[in-house]
């Protein structure tokens, strides 16, 4: 009895001391509270009671940054969120150095974007949204690369305008359609005038065309049977002109 209970103890241990860690993982070892190495993917031995394994994933992460409320540079209120993308790339750092890695990037991002907002214009925060990522990433990557975390990429969400800024830029965007339809117009308006004047001007030169001009016009306009007002050709008011000046 007792050496089969010797050997039930030493399968316990043998099989206590057997740590399996997936291609995605990595095992920190910690001897009786003590941080001593990292373990690799694949079957590995510890020592049982003495030793630990503590399983950090290496996979990359998604954090969704809360929507909160921030005030841009010029005093206008928006309500932004993110998300970011992280992994860990030192496990032992990650263990040791931080609690919960994972929450503190969540905050430190959340800080950290709502400064970078804090400093940028409403226009900026429109238009320049990769800019306002990717510099947010750069000072959030800074802190949490002590922590053994490595931030991938920032992405900006949603960015949400109070009601009435939405409205005022409703109309800004109205306004400046309106504004390129008359420019456009105008600039129409312009050609069609040098063509006529140009025409005109052909027209002048030679003799009668004009009054074939007229009766030209006076035929496509009958051919809609619309009410046909006849143009006195300017060739015979110069000639009625001159005969009553005689």
């Amino acid at each position: 009895m007792l050496l089969e209970a010797i050997i039930v103890i030493v399968l316990v241990l043998v099989l206590a001391s057997i740590k399996i860690i997936d291609q995605w993982e990595r095992g920190v070892i910690l001897t009786l509270g003590k941080y001593s190495y990292t373990i690799g993917p694949g079957v590995n031995f510890v020592i049982p009671v003495l030793q630990r394994v503590m399983k950090v994933d290496l996979r990359i992460k998604t954090i969704d940054v809360p929507k909160q409320e921030v005030m841009t540079k010029d005093n206008v209120p928006v309500h932004v969120n993110a998300v970011v993308y992280f992994k860990v790339s030192r496990p032992e750092d990650a263990i040791i150095k931080i609690e919960d890695y994972a929450y503190a990037v969540s905050q430190y991002a959340q800080t950290a974007l709502r400064d970078v907002i804090g400093n940028t214009n409403l226009d900026e925060v429109l238009t320049e949204r990769e800019k306002i990522a990717v510099h947010t990433k750069s000072i959030v990557d800074k802190e949490t690369e002590e922590w053994g975390v490595d931030i991938t990429a920032i992405k900006m969400q949603d960015i949400e305008l109070p009601a009435d800024m939405k409205r005022a830029m409703a109309r800004q965007a109205e306004a400046e359609r309106e504004k390129r339809a008359t420019i456009i117009m105008s600039e129409g308006e312009v050609t069609a005038s040098g063509n006529l004047s140009k025409a005109a001007a052909t027209l002048s030169k030679a003799h009668g065309a004009m009054h074939l001009r007229t009766l030209q016009t006076i035929s496509d306009v009958s051919s809609d049977k619309s009410t046909i007002i006849f143009v006195t050709p300017i060739e015979v008011l110069e000639a009625f002109r001159k005969f009553g000046g005689k």
